[in-house]
């Protein structure tokens, strides 16, 4: 016997005829069966948020775009169908890009402004010190204040005759009196200090939740190690507050992107171009609802939502990937090859 048939011979075979049955099935495999419980619980539990979510988000946006390309007054069905006329005028028209470029400045100068306070300050509150929990307080305060009575109160502060010229004017310094919400070469300089007012307690609790999550032994073995205060905290903390940064500067991203509320309230309707503060938000609301013009309106609205979106997108791949890739691939933390 060669060993080719010895080895066949040793062979235990795949399945075993027996006489009166029928083919045995193969082995390994089950018949699907659908989970029909598990199913309806999904559903359940999923169904009124997608509900909500499509009725609320994806048909305002696809009917949005659908008026776009009509000149609509926002009455009965359009029927003046203008193509891209509308979005065509838009970019054609210098107000609307100045304002996208107010909305970079206004992005650019939160980062840079609310980022690193919100770090020091966020340090500082970190420590053991007295009172820190009135502190914060204090801080977190401004950001659940309404953004009508923060802005009716601001521009009541800001005004030629408001309450800053009045204080500046009795201390003896009338010669720092401004126009602080007219003057196009400071109202953005005034807009940028009342949103890090608003905004920085909010950066400055997520700063600190990420902080708590910092295990307490790296501190320990760098001061032994001789590390000065400043050192661990370069060295350690602000490494490690990464993830926490980046989320926290997404956010505020796309709130400087769709700011609104603020603007319209402090400049009022018409001022905000001439003084150098208009957005995206307050162009749309003035050029469309104001003007009357809701298909123009909505095409405004559409390239909000794109320039977001675009700017998210781009954000999440090149940014926020490194943190999102473990966590949405279940390889354990290994990034994709």
């Amino acid at each position: 016997m060669t060993d080719t048939q010895a080895l066949q011979s040793t062979t235990v075979p795949e399945r075993i005829a027996v006489p009166g049955a029928g083919p045995a099935p193969a082995p390994g495999r089950r018949s699907p069966r659908p989970d029909w419980r598990k199913r309806g619980e999904i559903a359940l539990l999923s169904g009124p948020a997608l509900i909500m979510f499509v009725g609320f988000v994806i048909l305002p946006v696809a009917m949005a775009a659908f008026y776009g390309f009509f000149k609509w007054n926002g009455f009965g069905w359009p029927t003046e169908f203008i193509g891209l006329d509308n979005y065509r005028m838009m970019w054609e028209d210098e107000t609307f890009r100045q304002a996208v470029l107010h909305n970079g400045v206004i992005v650019v100068l939160s980062l840079l402004l609310q980022g690193p306070v919100a770090i020091l300050f966020a340090l500082l509150l970190n420590q053991k010190i007295r009172g820190r929990s009135i502190i914060r307080v204090l801080i977190f305060v401004p950001y659940v204040i309404s953004e009508v009575i923060v802005g009716i109160g601001w521009s009541l502060m800001l005004q030629d005759a408001g309450a800053l010229n009045s204080l500046l004017e009795k201390w003896g310094l009338g010669f720092l009196q401004q126009s602080w919400i007219a003057d196009p070469s400071i109202a953005m300089g005034s807009l940028m200090i009342i949103i890090t007012w608003k905004y920085l307690g909010f950066a400055v609790i997520l700063m600190l939740a990420g902080m708590q999550s910092i295990p307490e032994e790296l501190y320990e073995a760098a001061a032994i190690d001789g590390a000065g205060f400043w050192k661990i905290q370069w060295s350690i903390t602000v490494p490690l507050l990464g993830p926490t940064i980046r989320i926290w500067a997404f956010l505020s991203i796309i709130g400087s992107l769709q700011l609104f509320d603020l603007v319209n309230i402090i400049w009022g309707q018409y001022i905000a171009a001439t003084a150098g503060t208009s957005t995206m938000a307050t162009y749309m609301y003035q050029n469309g609802h104001l003007a009357g013009s809701y298909g123009y309106g909505n095409a405004v609205a559409v390239m909000l939502f794109l320039i977001t979106l675009i700017v998210a997108l781009v954000y999440q791949r090149f940014v926020l990937r490194r943190d999102t890739d473990g966590a949405l691939t279940g390889d354990g933390g290994r990034r994709r090859k």
